[in-house]
């Protein structure tokens, strides 16, 4: 098998109208550490656990994109972040939300997965667990951006929740939920996804990316998938689980599965976004109902693609 991985950075409004050659550049910079960063992993025997988990917190620690450093912020001005993971070898996950002191929450998802009976832990109790873990925490500030503070402002002023890229500011930046999908050699699959969820949400919200089934899925029999988009909607058509339904069950390719859900099911649900998928075979799908996703795949050792625009 080819060691293959995937990665979202969002879908949103992403026009190439309104991107620079310079922002374009660090975008696509951006997705090409994480793709790098995850082949190393599976280049050197590593699983496709471990490759999600490199690439998802190299996103992370880009501001550039809503995760992490960078993180959308709430109407009071604070970054609550969500994470999950998935092993599609073992059908073990682990998932936070409303963590806002841990540096990397896919590194806490995966550490609630490996060291805890549960599946999902929250809040401040998310936070203590993972600094009892020994992972990397910060002060919250560290996680806002100025960008980010004139996003919620413009978002106030507008009275709108918004999706992170479509808060228009006079930069044009956009960041985006991230997420990443992978096979390794041998053949076991698994999912990763981080964000910092919508501008100008209330305290406490929490959309499909820590929920296993509506924003990550991952099993070696069909397919691993991270979705990026207005979480309510995803929620509510099972985003994640429905790719993989299709897959088991109708026997649709990863593309023609990730466009049935997000360009049917997703909007049937008065919602848009996009998800990238890799199967069981290797095969690769990415499909998005908006401008634009941030997204990239590599391939063994091929070449590192990405792109951004429809």
């Amino acid at each position: 098998m080819t060691p293959t991985l995937v990665i979202h950075g969002g879908a949103g409004t992403i026009t190439a109208q309104e991107m620079t050659p310079a922002k374009e550049a660090a975008y696509r910079a951006g997705l090409a550490a994480a793709l790098e960063a995850g082949r190393a992993v599976l280049m050197g025997g590593g699983t496709a656990f471990a490759a999600v988990m490199a690439a998802v917190e190299t996103l992370e620690d880009d501001p550039l994109f809503n995760a992490g450093r960078g993180a959308t912020l709430t109407r009071n001005g604070t970054a609550e972040l969500d994470a999950s993971i998935m092993d599609g070898a073992t059908g073990r996950a682990g998932a936070v939300a409303g963590v806002t002191r841990v540096r990397n929450p896919v590194k806490a998802a995966a550490a609630v997965m490996r060291a805890t009976p549960h599946l999902l832990l929250i809040g401040p109790a998310a936070d203590d667990f993972a600094a009892g873990q020994g992972l990397e925490m910060v002060e919250p500030a560290y996680f806002i951006t100025p960008h980010r503070q004139a996003q919620l402002e413009e978002a106030i002023r507008t009275q709108r929740i918004a999706l992170d890229h479509d808060v228009r500011l006079p930069e044009k930046s956009r960041m985006g939920t991230v997420g990443a999908v992978a096979i390794d050699a041998q053949g076991h699959l698994a999912a990763a996804t981080s964000t910092g969820g919508m501008t100008n949400k209330m305290n406490g919200r929490v959309g499909d990316t820590p929920l296993i089934g509506a924003g990550t899925w991952a099993e070696d029999e069909t397919c691993a998938v991270s979705c990026t988009g207005k979480g309510e909607a995803f929620i509510r058509c099972a985003a994640a689980h429905q790719v993989a339904s299709l897959i088991r069950y109708r026997g649709m390719t990863a593309q023609e599965a990730a466009e049935e859900v997000a360009l049917r099911l997703v909007p049937a649900q008065e919602g848009s976004g996009g998800l990238i998928v890799v199967d069981a075979q290797g095969g690769v799908g990415m499909a998005f109902g908006t401008s634009g996703m941030y997204r990239g795949v590599v391939r063994g050792r091929g070449p590192v693609e990405t792109a951004i625009y429809r």
